[in-house]
């Protein structure tokens, strides 16, 4: 025989209903008990007008009559016409009755856990009733009964204790008594020995198909719900969780421990001990090959089964050096709780005897706290103990699996990828068994936690990465483009997953949880909401996604001054915006601390040489010991661009011109052409070679006339450069004569750095250097006389975006 449970999803509105039809109707062998939840969302109903009615509250009245219209619409929906008259007035007349006892519980002003559980039992009552009338409409061999006549428990009311020799005797001759193939039971319901009606407590209608089960010697029971089974993780939090196709007891009962809600813990221990198998199957996809829950072992040599968490969790400290050595003091903690009725669900306690912490439900803290506090007077009178502290707002999350025990590492596995993800573990917990591994963290990083240690254990280490780019012009709209093209090859290649979640310009910014789809982000982006970088930052914060990376593609001073904002929140800095690494050496300086204290790399490839690899070998060559001894460049792609193009066939203005146009030039083109440009990528180098310097200390010899310096927008700039054609022509001329180039040198060494306009004679590195490249000479102690040389574009759109996706990239194998 088999056991079948349809929760309340499953059993929701006529629609489900049938579908439950269409999974039995094929049964065709020995006696099969369906039991069935409410329907769904009427038990929290029934409570609310219990709740409404016990503090005569008059709107409890219109809440019955939305219990009373969904069970009548249902039996309309389901049975023929002709057949719903008597299941109408059966239905109706105990409606009636559950009308009179809430109207008494209006008069009495309150309600009783006895009669709280007589007014909550009528959702089964009614939902089974209908049910098993829907499936006689049907040509179903059918019958119902009444739980309540099978399954005694004591008078625990809320949460009865099941008198298993009576219920199993009453059971087992029930089922075999009766001559029909379908016995439908309303699950969650039974009785106390004088017949009170009584309830199972959170989950009770899986444990009523399992005191079923049991009773009967079942061959399997079969939990039907709305999703395929137990997964790797909670699907609606994990997109990429993947259904466990067999699985232990053990394990199934520490994931259910843990909030696995598709299965109640209890469930499990009534078909234990006789070894009966459990199926988790999905109402919606029956034809899905769900979990099956065995005695056996976990044989299939994965480590990790599942990932599991629970919220709603508050954290109770008891410490005090009055507590060291002296016997009894847990008792006395545990025994107070016991006492209240409050479930301790983890309890890690110090060697030292010092302190014990253990895990409760939110709801519980306040009672806790003060019967705890009452129980230790005398000790924290005497300052002995100090009195508990309690944290609230936390989760559990768990890694389960049987084979745990015999791998090492899996500890240091979990924390380490929380730690990188900055998730803070507040309490750590783990069984002798070593079948469960428990974190107590912040209620907020549940999402974040999940994520990340799904990616760890069960994605064969495919990394998601979570982009927030602000500035989508010439670079930012490459960089988009980018993605999309190599989004396949990361993800075949490099094991590498990239969304973007967010997108903002100067005027509008969007967000996409699930990812923005990069064919479209333009579209999307247009039809967002007004820019604001707060709330832009904000969204990213709340959202609190695994390996978040913020993606700047401005050139704004505002924006680069929101850096240690976005890093101490462990979120990664991707920027070709030179500001901030250039700014006052104190806030580069705590930028690149706040990067190592917080787990965040802040990358910027891309502020010396765009796409070139300048700034990753001189970390290289740093880290390997070398020293760097000099650095002369051409790092300015723009000037290199203009002089390059410049001569006495052509004018400095037009050249000038061209160079912004095809965006070799910043949007004013005074920063490239003062020097100021570059000056910021010769003191990021310096910097980054272990130098102390600000860029007031670079020596800039300007080749501008002082008119165009000082010139407050473009056209002015333009027009002045047509001003003084002639000084730029002179500059040409005694380079020509020379048999020299112009060339935008910037160089350091013996801690000065210095940038300027010079002759480049032939056979220099530099002399040949073309278009809008960039050149850098690293003279260090192992390249004392022949350079280290890096050459190459230094300048456009397309070879910045690529640094910048170069720098998203690495982060992903960090």
């Amino acid at each position: 025989m088999k056991v079948l449970k349809f929760g309340g999803s499953s059993v929701a509105n006529a629609q489900n209903i049938s579908l439950i039809k269409n999974i039995i109707a094929p049964i065709n062998r020995d006696k099969t008990i369906i039991v069935v939840s409410a329907l769904g969302g009427i038990t929290d109903l029934l409570l609310q007008t219990a709740q409404l009615a016990s503090i005569q509250d008059k709107s409890y009245t219109s809440i019955f009559l939305e219990i009373e219209n969904r069970h009548l619409q249902t039996i309309k929906e389901l049975i023929p016409i002709h057949q719903q008259s008597k299941v109408l007035s059966k239905v109706k007349s105990e409606l009636n009755i559950l009308e009179t006892l809430l109207e008494g519980a209006f008069l009495i002003g309150e309600i009783t856990p006895k009669l709280s559980d007589k007014i909550v039992s009528y959702g089964e009552l009614l939902s089974s009733y209908i049910i098993s009338e829907y499936f006689i409409s049907e040509g179903i061999d059918t019958a119902h009964t009444d739980s309540r006549q099978l399954i005694k428990t004591n008078n625990h009311y809320g949460k009865a204790i099941v008198n298993y020799n009576i219920t199993n005797d009453n059971i087992a001759k029930h089922i075999q008594e009766c001559p029909h193939q379908i016995i439908v039971l309303g699950g969650f319901i039974a009785s106390s020995i004088k017949g009170d009606s009584t309830t199972l407590g959170r989950g009770g209608s899986d444990y009523t198909a399992a005191i079923v089960a049991n009773a009967i010697d079942a061959e399997v029971l079969e939990i039907w719900t709305d999703v395929s089974g137990l997964y790797t993780a909670n699907p609606k939090i994990v997109k990429q969780a993947k259904a466990i196709p067999h699985i232990s007891y053990e394990e199934a009962m520490e994931l259910s421990h843990f909030g696995a809600k598709v299965l109640y813990p209890p469930t499990i221990q009534p078909v234990l001990s006789k070894g009966i198998n459990i199926v988790i199957k999905n109402t919606f996809a029956p034809d899905a090959a769900g979990t099956l829950i065995t005695k056996n072992q976990n044989r299939s040599g994965k480590t990790v089964r599942g990932i599991s968490h629970v919220e709603q969790i508050a954290l109770l400290s008891l410490e005090g050096s009055g507590m060291v050595g002296i016997p009894g003091i847990s008792k006395r903690f545990f025994e107070v709780l016991s006492q209240a009725g409050i479930s301790v669900v983890m309890i890690t306690q110090a060697s030292s005897e010092h302190s014990i912490c253990i895990g409760i439900s939110d709801q519980d803290t306040d009672l806790a706290v003060e019967i705890i506090n009452d129980a230790f007077s005398h000790e924290i009178s005497l300052g002995k103990i100090k009195p508990v502290i309690a944290e609230k707002e936390l989760a559990i999350i768990a890694l389960v699996g049987d084979n745990m025990k015999s791998h090492q590492g899996l500890s240091g596995k979990m924390f380490s990828t929380l730690g990188k993800n900055n998730v803070n573990i507040r309490a750590i917990a783990q069984g002798a068994s070593e079948r469960n591994i428990s974190a107590v963290i912040k209620k907020d990083d549940v999402k974040k936690a999940l994520n990340s240690l799904h990616e760890e254990f069960f994605e064969e280490n495919v990394k998601q990465l979570n982009l927030f780019v602000m500035g989508v012009g010439n670079v930012g709209s490459k960089l988009m483009n980018q993605i999309q093209l190599q989004k396949k090859y990361l993800k075949e290649k490099l094991r590498l997953n990239i969304r973007v979640i967010g997108i903002a310009n100067s005027r509008k910014m969007v967000f996409n949880e699930d990812g923005i789809s990069l064919k479209n982000w333009e579209e999307a982006l247009s039809n967002g909401q007004s820019t604001d970088k707060d709330l832009f930052f904000q969204t990213i914060k709340n959202l609190n996604y695994r390996n978040s990376i913020f993606v700047d593609n401005t050139a704004s001073a505002e924006v680069s001054k929101t850096y240690n904002t976005y890093l101490r929140n462990s979120i990664s800095i991707v920027t070709c915006n030179k500001i901030a690494c250039s700014s006052d050496f104190n806030n580069y300086q705590e930028l690149k601390d706040l990067a190592r204290q917080y787990n965040a790399p802040f990358l910027f490839e891309t502020n010396v040489g765009a796409g070139l690899p300048i700034i990753d070998t001189l970390k290289n060559l740093m880290a390997s010991g070398d020293k760097i001894l000099k650095i002369q460049a051409v790092l300015s792609g723009s000037l290199n661009f203009v002089f390059n193009n410049f001569n006495d066939k052509t004018t400095f203005h037009d050249v000038v011109k061209e160079a912004q146009e095809q965006g070799y030039t910043e949007p004013d083109p005074t920063i490239d052409l003062s020097g100021i440009d570059v000056m910021r990528k010769i003191l990021i180098l310096a910097r980054e070679s272990g130098n102390e310097l600000n860029i007031d200390d670079i020596v800039n010899t300007p080749f501008l006339p002082k008119e165009s310096l000082d010139t407050n927008n473009n056209e002015d700039f333009f027009a002045s450069l047509v001003k003084h054609e002639e000084s730029f022509q002179k500059m040409y001329a005694e380079a020509s004569k020379a048999d020299c180039k112009l060339k935008y040198v910037a160089q350091f060494e013996n801690g000065k750095a210095s940038v300027g306009l010079q002759h480049i004679p032939k056979g220099h590195d530099f002399y040949n250097l073309e278009g809008s490249d960039n050149i850098v000479l690293f003279f260090t102690e192992r390249y004392p006389n022949q350079p280290m040389i890096i050459k190459g574009a230094g300048a456009g759109a397309d070879v910045t975006a690529s640094g910048i996706f170069a720098d998203i990239i690495r982060i992903g194998n960090f």
